[in-house]
């Protein structure tokens, strides 16, 4: 197990400024996944990380010794890949054992570690075929077993299930997690699947344009962004977003006015705020209700799809205040159907209040350890 510090990391490709001031400390033992759109940067940490790319600027530690200019094998890490890269002209067992062999390993050690590994990845059956006679499961195993054979100090992932069929990726996300906790061992994860990323993270560090927009813990993330993009990132459907003017400023609530809509109140602090302030309201899609008054415009607003998926059901109602439905979920199935008019609330508790630049307002109620909202079947 290893430390690994980032301190004011920058990467550059030309004029083309990829990396920006990257600062992250992960401790040993953590499970750290890095997640954020497509073009943020996130491969590219990993990367630097590896040894495969050089650092423009900046400091990698790992272990508490500088990196900077190790090259790959030096590093003490195993780095897993989206393509798997086995050799295929080898078997299970020698794409295992190649590594070893190249460090020149003992071969009574390197047919101990093999077959130990294999073990643990139910590899057994499989050491003497080729990669061609593999499924694409048994291939990222193979390829997860190689880097545990060299026993790193960091295990590096780059997307590894990307290329696998959603059954698959369930089965080899939970065979992950049993690894991380078996192994204790720090691992570093990339992915655009928010999926993974909250089941598989101790930590997640969001992305954006090559700057860390935040790092907490799934359910810090899902329930405190600290800001619009975070907010509207984590989260399937995404959050709720609404633009409002602050009419009343509080230390525990605050009232606003929805463009084109109502008054409403939330649970925010906006002591720094000041009223006429511009706002933007965020609401999760599984903490709206129905109720009586609407807050988005009198007489409720009209639903325009339903999507039933036996478990749970997602509505989308058209609003005045832009071309977004505002999205419901709710559990189990319902009888409402498109062109239906309903009146939607936002509990304060579970509002979220961001600044005109995206920034978020301290939320003063905690809304997550609250039950979730469901809306019967009408």
């Amino acid at each position: 197990m290893a430390e690994v510090i980032l301190k004011q990391v920058n990467k550059k490709f030309g004029k083309v400024h990829v990396t920006k001031d990257v600062d992250l400390d992960i401790q040993s033992g953590d499970f750290v996944v890095f997640v954020g759109p497509s073009g943020c940067g996130k491969s590219t940490l990993l990367r630097l990380i590896a040894g495969l790319e050089d650092i423009t600027s900046g400091e990698l530690m790992i272990e508490g010794r500088v990196c900077n200019d190790l090259p790959p094998p030096e590093r003490g890490i195993g780095m897993v890949f989206q393509s798997y890269a086995l050799y295929p002209h080898m078997t299970v067992y020698e794409n295992m054992a190649f590594g070893l062999q190249l460090a020149k390993t003992e071969p009574k050690t390197v047919d101990e570690k093999v077959r130990e590994v294999a073990a643990a990845l139910q590899l057994e059956p499989l050491l003497d075929r080729k990669p061609k006679e593999l499924s694409g499961g048994q291939r990222q195993r193979v390829a997860i077993g190689r880097a545990i054979v060299r026993e790193p100090k960091v295990f590096l992932f780059d997307e590894p299930l990307s290329n696998l069929d959603a059954s698959l990726r369930v089965q080899m996300r939970m065979e992950i997690a049993r690894l991380h906790e078996r192994l204790g061992a720090t691992m570093i994860y990339v992915t655009h699947d928010q999926v993974e990323a909250m089941t598989l993270a101790t930590k997640i560090v969001v992305l954006d344009a090559g700057r860390v927009e935040q790092v907490g813990s799934p359910l810090e993330l899902y329930n405190h962004p600290a800001n619009t993009f975070v907010a509207g990132f984590i989260g399937s459907p995404k959050m709720n977003f609404l633009t409002a003017d602050i009419v009343e400023t509080g230390d525990v609530m605050t009232r606003v006015q929805i463009h084109r809509g109502q008054e409403i109140t939330v649970a925010a602090n906006t002591r720094h705020a000041k009223v006429g302030d511009p706002a933007v309201i965020g609401i999760r899609p599984e903490h709206i209700q129905f109720g009586e008054k609407d807050a988005i415009q009198e007489g409720g607003v009209e639903l325009s799809v339903v999507e039933q998926l036996g478990n749970e059901c997602l509505m989308y109602f058209n609003t005045p205040q832009s071309k977004d439905p505002v999205v419901i979920r709710i559990e189990g199935q319902t009888t409402i159907r498109a062109g239906d008019k309903r009146c939607i609330e936002f509990p304060a508790e579970y509002c979220h209040l961001f600044d005109k630049d995206g920034k978020a307002h301290p939320r003063s109620v905690v809304g997550e350890t609250k039950p979730s909202l469901v809306v019967a079947n009408d």
